[in-house]
Formats: C-alpha cells, sequence, structure tokens
C-alpha cells in the first residue's frame, strides 16, 4: 500500500468570525490535509512536532483517532505548542496571529521510511524556517531520490512578506524538488509579485519541471505543464471559512493520485481524463470544509465520499 507523508507546522487554531469565538481545533496545513486523508482511509503520516504539553497531548490524540500515524511526530519538552489565533474577514479569509515557543532542538524523531511511489506533500513556512529548513530538505531530497511523487505547497501569506527576499532561494530550491506545484494566487502574489497562472508556470519551469495547479479562490482552477494545460470551473459555494480550503485541495489531490494510481513517472503523460478527476477531487473537498469552521472534511463526508467513488 501507498504511504503518504506530510510535513508541516502543527499548531492550535482559536478561530473568531465577526468578532465572536466560532471555534478552537488542531490546525496547520499539512495537519488539515492528514486529517481529512486519514478520514478517506489512506496510509497517511504526519512529520511535525508540538509541546509535550496539554495541547500537545490533545493534538496527538486527535492525530491517532483520525488514523494519522504520529510516529514521526516529536514531542518537545522545552518550550510549548503553538497557538494560531485566526480572525475571518469579511470575505471568510483569516488574518493570523501566532504565539510560538519552539526549543532550541527541533524535529528531533527518526527519520521516515519513505519508499519508492510514495506521496510526500510539503510546504508553507515550516518548509523554509531557518532552525529546521536542512532536516525538511533532507527528508524531501531522500524521498525523491527514492521515487516518491512530491508535491509542494507554498502557502506564504502576506505576514511573511517582509522576510520573502531572505527566503527566495529557499522557496526556488523547493520548486526544484516538486513534481507538482499547488499554489494559490496569493502565494505566487505575495513571493513573486506576479498576478497570472502563466507567469506564475514561468517562475516554476525556471526551477524546474513541476506541473503547476494554480488556485484562485471562486475562481477557475487552472492546470499548466509542458505537457498539458486546463481550467476547470469552481462551482458557487456558501462560505463559512476559507481556512482549510488548500489543504482540502491537497487532500483531494492525493486521494485521486493514489485511487488513480498516478507515480511521478506518469505526470508527462496524463490524459484530460485523469487531470479532470484530480482536480474534481480537489474542489470537492476544498468546497465542503468552506461549509463550515473545520479544517478538514467530516467523518461523515468522508464516508460518503467513498461509498460515491
Amino acid at each position: 500500500m501507498r504511504k503518504v507523508f506530510t510535513i508541516g507546522e502543527t499548531v492550535y487554531d482559536i478561530i473568531f468570525s465577526d468578532g465572536v469565538l466560532q471555534a478552537g481545533k488542531p490546525g496547520g496545513s499539512m495537519l488539515n490535509t492528514s486529517v481529512s486523508l486519514g478520514r478517506l482511509g489512506v496510509d497517511v503520516h504526519f512529520i511535525s512536532e508540538a509541546g509535550n504539553d496539554d495541547l500537545g497531548e490533545l493534538i496527538t490524540g486527535f492525530l491517532r483517532t483520525n488514523h494519522v500515524g504520529t510516529q514521526y511526530f516529536h514531542r518537545f519538552d522545552e518550550g510549548r505548542t503553538p497557538l494560531a489565533l485566526a480572525f475571518l474577514d469579511a470575505d471568510k479569509n483569516a488574518r493570523y496571529t501566532f504565539y510560538k515557543d519552539y526549543p532550541p532542538q527541533r524535529l528531533r524523531q527518526r527519520f521516515p521510511e519513505v519508499s519508492a511511489n510514495d506521496i510526500v506533500l510539503f510546504g508553507s513556512f515550516f518548509s523554509i524556517s531557518p532552525e529546521i529548513r536542512e532536516k525538511v530538505k533532507t527528508i524531501v531530497e531522500y524521498a525523491e531520490k527514492q521515487g516518491a511523487l512530491i508535491i509542494y505547497d507554498p502557502n506564504i501569506r502576506k505576514p511573511h512578506q517582509k522576510q520573502i527576499p531572505g527566503l527566495l532561494s529557499m522557496i526556488r530550491e523547493n520548486l526544484s524538488l516538486a513534481h507538482i506545484v499547488r499554489a494559490s494566487h496569493e502565494d505566487f502574489q505575495v513571493i513573486f509579485n506576479v498576478k497570472t497562472a502563466r507567469e506564475a508556470f514561468a517562475l516554476t519551469a525556471e526551477a524546474g519541471d513541476a506541473a503547476l495547479i494554480y488556485t484562485r479562490s471562486e475562481k477557475p482552477v487552472e492546470v499548466i505543464s509542458k505537457h498539458f494545460t486546463g481550467h476547470y470551473r469552481v462551482p458557487v459555494t456558501k462560505v463559512k471559512s476559507t481556512i482549510g480550503a488548500g489543504d482540502n485541495f491537497n487532500a483531494g489531490l492525493i486521494f485521486s493520485l493514489l485511487r488513480q494510481n498516478i507515480h511521478a513517472s506518469d505526470l508527462p503523460g496524463l490524459t484530460a481524463i485523469q487531470w479532470e478527476k484530480l482536480i474534481r477531487t480537489g474542489i470537492a473537498l476544498s468546497r465542503e470544509v468552506c461549509k463550515g469552521f473545520d479544517n478538514y472534511i467530516s467523518k461523515e463526508f468522508a464516508d460518503n465520499f467513498l461509498n460515491s467513488v
């Protein structure tokens, strides 16, 4: 059975909308993806870290309850599990305030056992944080050499914009390591100050051979690679929160890659039908999570979705 490894931050999200507390729940982009995949029965393993405190215990238990492997989930004694306060604006997009207290030594778990044809998803500021950059890079490079399919989601937002000039070389390196880049219009606007999918793909192509999946909220999803282009309409959705939208698009994409048995070597030759299934599955999960304040699809939706595909 093919395995999925996700690499990213762990936080506890406290969500406000219209000035009212709406929810508190485990969060972090790769955690959100992992939980949705776990609920869909995927063999998924989360590479991350949390404090050896009450929040860390709560999150670890939550991951295990949702069938997410925690053998590569480091619990540190010095420091505390990060908090993220998310304030939703009129468009239901989040503005974050983070509270972090990490130890000097991080990501001290054992090295993941990645095999050929597994899938690795990495990204966010976690993947370019100077304190852990080399460890994350080592895992991804090892996975690529093993023959895994690598997906990169930059997930860089405006609060980090001032830091971008010093981080560009690492972002470009991440682009070069990927077989698929799944990025939003905001990612490329914040990082590179470009506003179209074509401009974004030109930058992706400078770094490597990755296919670009370019999402733009309610606007059509665009796929551009050296071998294929496609546009996919996003149905109208009544949105309560966009916090997990991209993360669950990633979960749908990965689920469809597994369901269609697509490997890295298959990507150049994918048919229009195969791309359609990949993107439509991503859109379906993304739309579902936007309907509420959860960061992941519900167990009921997962069960119904599995019965329908």
